[in-house]
């Protein structure tokens, strides 16, 4: 694991909190990880960029923050 403070500039921090408040599992997880491997394999490539932002725009809708309905 990381053992540098989150204020030292070292790679990639995602907020993962953030993610399971939504209710997101080890399975989301793995596919943003793969679909962030992807995009900075290619990283000059726009259209997968557009693909993956709409897949994983997909996928969030999935995992609402609120139920309107609810409240």
């Amino acid at each position: 694991g990381e053992t540098r403070s989150p204020f030292v500039t070292s790679g990639i921090r995602i907020g993962s909190p953030a993610l399971t408040a939504r209710g997101m599992k080890e399975k989301e997880f793995e596919l943003i990880a793969n679909k962030i491997c992807d995009v900075l394999d290619d990283i000059n490539n726009t259209s997968l960029q557009a693909k993956i932002s709409k897949e994983l725009e997909e996928l969030s809708s999935n995992f609402v923050i609120y139920n309107n309905s609810t409240y």
